[in-house]
Formats: structure tokens, C-alpha cells, sequence
């Protein structure tokens, strides 16, 4: 978990990793979802066999990507700055671009998985997750990173102070991601209802459309929706 290996340790040099797995009960509802998933794949009907090949790659890709983040994320911290590594990419922030660390609460999660996760933000508003720094892995995870922010200031050249003009950026860039988060969920709900749609119409002998409703109609529905989400969140107050 940690790279110093003396739990909440003053060192600066720190690598956080999965080391406890995902709640039983989350793994068991995700293997249900995909194996209903791979039933209907397998059942006999008329759907054309591209269709199905179709979603299988879309199965498959969520399970490898799964996979790759369980077992390549993790959390890099050093003198030089913090390193994330995800599924396919890794990015890295020095000290002197990073505005704060933060414990934030999980919106909307059960009581089996993590409920806390920490969010690094940079002085343009922008923000990125942390693999495995959240309080399914970390006992303690606030005083791990109240602790790594004292050890921090030193490499950072100055204390964490907050500045009014980086928390409107904050502010700004939540009330934009709460803008784009709804209407993807609309999108992907277009989406559902134009594959739905879809088998109808190939179990009626219906003439299918896939790129229409699978694509250009869930691109409209985002492209719509996002400038009214946008207006919605710019007459209330933003939160992180």
C-alpha cells in the first residue's frame, strides 16, 4: 500500500495498490448483470448474429478494461510529484501544478463499497481521481492525507492555501461535469431505447436502422441536452 512500508509514515515516497478486493457483494452483482447479459446472447431468436457479435465485443472490452484497472491502477507519490496510472494510460503532476488533494464522499454508493475517495485538482479547476486512495483501501484515509499534505508542502515550494480565484474555477468546472454527467445518462438511456427498439424491429421483419438509433439518435440527445444542463447549473450553486 504504502511505498515507505511503515503505514501513515512521514516519508514522502508512497505507492498506493488494491490490496483488498472488491466487496463480495458488488462482484456478485456484476457477475449476474454479465452473465444475463451472455444468456441472452446465446438464446435462440432472430436477431442477426452481427447484432450479437456486436454487443459481445462491447462485454468483452468492459471486462478487460475492468480487469487492467484492478490490476494496473494505482497511486504514485513522490518528491517530484503524484503519477496515476489507470487501464491504459499513465499521467503524472509536479508538486507545483497541484492546487490540493481532497477527501470528497462517493455520491450515491452503497454501503458495501467505498464511500470516500480523494480527488487531486490543479489551479485551472481541473481534477483527477487517485486510484485505491479511498477508505475501502485505507483505514484511515482523511489522516493519510492530511499527513501527506504536511510532507508535501515542503516539495511544493509553499503552504495549502486556498485561493478564491482557483475555487471559482472549481465551482465552475463541478457545475459543467454535473451538466455533461446528466446528459450522458440521457444519452445512454436513448441509447438503451433505440437497442430495444432495435429487436423489436428485427423480431417484426421491421427494416433496422443500428446506425440511427444506436448512435446518431444518443449523439443528439447529448448534444441537446448538454447546453440546458449547462444553463441549470450556471443559476444554482456548484459543489464539488
Amino acid at each position: 500500500m504504502h511505498g515507505d512500508g511503515d503505514g501513515y509514515g512521514r516519508g514522502i515516497e508512497r505507492e498506493y495498490r488494491r490490496w483488498r478486493k472488491a466487496s463480495r457483494a458488488r462482484m456478485l452483482i456484476m457477475w449476474i448483470i454479465m452473465g444475463n447479459c451472455l444468456l441472452q446472447l446465446t438464446r435462440p431468436d432472430h436477431i442477426p448474429v452481427r447484432y450479437k457479435l456486436l454487443w459481445l465485443v462491447v462485454i468483452v472490452s468492459l471486462l478487460v478494461w475492468g480487469f487492467l484497472a484492478a490490476r494496473r491502477g494505482l497511486t504514485s507519490v513522490g518528491a517530484d510529484g503524484v503519477t496515476v496510472r489507470g487501464a491504459f494510460r499513465e499521467r503524472r503532476r509536479a508538486w507545483h501544478d497541484i492546487y490540493d488533494l481532497r477527501v470528497e464522499e462517493r455520491p450515491k454508493q452503497a454501503r458495501t463499497d467505498f464511500r470516500k475517495w480523494t480527488w487531486l485538482y490543479d489551479y485551472d479547476g481541473r481534477r483527477l481521481r487517485l486510484p485505491n486512495v479511498d477508505d475501502w483501501q485505507l483505514p484511515d484515509l482523511q489522516a493519510e492525507i492530511d499527513d501527506l499534505r504536511t510532507v508535501a508542502a515542503a516539495h511544493r515550494g509553499m503552504t495549502w492555501e486556498p485561493r478564491p480565484e482557483v475555487e471559482a474555477r472549481i465551482r465552475l468546472r463541478a457545475g459543467h461535469r454535473k451538466a455533461q454527467e446528466r446528459a450522458i445518462t440521457w444519452a445512454l438511456l436513448a441509447f438503451f431505447a433505440g437497442g430495444i427498439y432495435l429487436v423489436w424491429e428485427v423480431n417484426t421483419d421491421g427494416e433496422p436502422h443500428p446506425f440511427l438509433l444506436l448512435l446518431c439518435a444518443p449523439l443528439a440527445v447529448y448534444a441537446l441536452l448538454l447546453p440546458f444542463f449547462r444553463r441549470l447549473a450556471s443559476r444554482a450553486p456548484a459543489h464539488t
